[in-house]
């Protein structure tokens, strides 16, 4: 069943709106899938945690090294990246200093982000019911109609 759905779509013999009315469904479908992940994602928030990738190796409280809840230390690279390139532009090492300490940055803000969800479970329940219902609503657009021999 699957896989014969998978070829006829590989050969694009199947389309929306195979059977009457088919394409009406498809978008109902699209436009349930839509709403549904619209809803799921208005209600998680976004929020960064205390600790990072890096600050969770450095912080003291994880037999890191220094006791801190502020990380500036992880821009230091980055800094003397920056200071050795205005210096000297054409110092490789400098280069690969910066490029490294920005990466740096940017893996500790993405490490830190937390995703928090603030729904009732019945509200969830529905979101995720609406996005498999347009799903189902989708391939039953692709359908072909058995009745008139399509």
């Amino acid at each position: 069943m699957i896989g014969e759905l998978i070829s006829l779509l590989y050969n694009q013999r199947m389309q929306p709106g195979g059977s009457e009315g088919g394409t009406g469904v498809f978008v109902a479908g699209i436009a349930m899938i839509a709403l549904g992940f619209w809803f799921l994602f208005d209600s998680v928030q976004v929020v960064t945690g205390m600790h990072g990738w890096f600050s969770g190796l450095l912080g003291a409280g994880r037999g890191g090294m220094w006791n801190t809840t502020s990380m500036g230390i992880i821009f230091v690279p980055f800094m003397c990246g920056i200071f050795v390139l205005f210096f000297d532009a054409k110092a490789t090492w400098a280069w690969w200093l910066t490029i490294i300490g920005l990466l740096m940055i940017v893996i500790e803000i993405l490490s830190r982000i937390q995703f928090v969800m603030n729904s009732k479970t019945s509200h969830l329940l529905l979101m995720l019911a609406m996005i498999a219902a347009g799903a189902g609503l989708v391939l039953k657009g692709y359908r072909t109609d058995k009745k008139n021999g399509q």
